[in-house]
């Protein structure tokens, strides 16, 4: 688990690489969809905290006119980033968006807390951080991404990530601009589908920096308290000039309460 090459950030303590080991469980083939979301609001009427606190972060370029017009706050640190007023699940670029057309690509606007109620819906759970990174490196050790060291080998796109130059134009090269399918390009070697890009998965974990380094080598859980969570696998808007975290090493993290057009989760369960 983790990594110590050249593109590890050390900001994000991807390394020490170390042995691990985890007991059986089981994790879902791919992310929770809209589809499957949607059956959960229907089933016991729950509401999101974007749609509760009533706006979402959505990626800049795919805020209608008409919506930006209503946008009064930006990340100052990452200006593609708007607050967008009404942007939900339901909703992914605010007001006037649907998706009818994208009920199988993962939910999006999620917190973790949000994703927590859904697996206890669900009789399921978050994977933890060492699951994650387990089932995500389908079986080969030491590898960048779950099918080998290149991201594009012989230049066949293996996952839904950002081309062109960020964050101002995506040629969309891999076939899509945004979210995908969530069994979209082949599954790696336990039969997973995009462990690398297409959304952020949330994961049990609280954030740190430093537990790998001290905390336990058996079914490591995190530390028992935080300010924010962990999220695996990068998304559509990763680039190697910008956020190289769609490496399956990678890291990296967001407050439980917070929801962004390209965040979403995978459940799993005991085995």
């Amino acid at each position: 688990m983790g990594s110590e090459g050249p593109e590890a950030n050390p900001h994000d303590a991807e390394g020490p690489v170390r042995a691990v080991r985890v007991h059986s469980f089981r994790i879902a083939p791919r992310a929770v969809t809209n589809a499957e979301f949607a059956e959960f609001v229907n089933a016991t009427g729950y509401r999101t905290e974007a749609e509760r606190f009533g706006w979402s972060f959505v990626f800049h370029s795919f805020v209608p006119p008409d919506v930006a017009l209503r946008v009064t706050q930006v990340v100052q640190a990452t200006p593609w980033w708007w607050a967008v007023p009404g942007a939900d699940w339901r909703r992914p670029e605010g007001p006037g968006s649907r998706i009818k057309q994208r009920m199988d690509h993962p939910v999006v606007h999620v917190s973790w807390n949000d994703a927590v109620a859904y697996c206890a819906w669900a009789d399921v759970r978050l994977p933890t951080e060492a699951e994650w990174e387990y089932a995500a490196r389908g079986g080969l050790e030491g590898m960048v991404f779950p099918w080998g060291d290149e991201l594009s080998p012989g230049g066949v796109h293996l996952s839904n990530v950002w081309q062109g130059s960020f964050p101002n134009e995506d040629t969309g090269e891999d076939g899509f601009r945004g979210t995908a399918p969530a069994d979209a390009f082949p599954p790696n070697g336990y039969g997973l589908y995009n462990v690398t890009g297409n959304v952020w998965e949330l994961v049990a974990d609280w954030w740190s920096t430093t537990f790998h380094s001290a905390g336990p080598r058996e079914d490591p859980r995190g530390p028992d308290h935080g300010t924010a969570r962990v999220m695996r696998g990068g998304s559509y808007l990763c680039h190697r000039s910008y956020c190289n975290r769609y490496r399956v090493a990678a890291r990296s993290s967001n407050t439980p309460d917070s929801s962004t057009g390209n965040l979403g989760f995978r459940c799993a369960a005991d085995a």
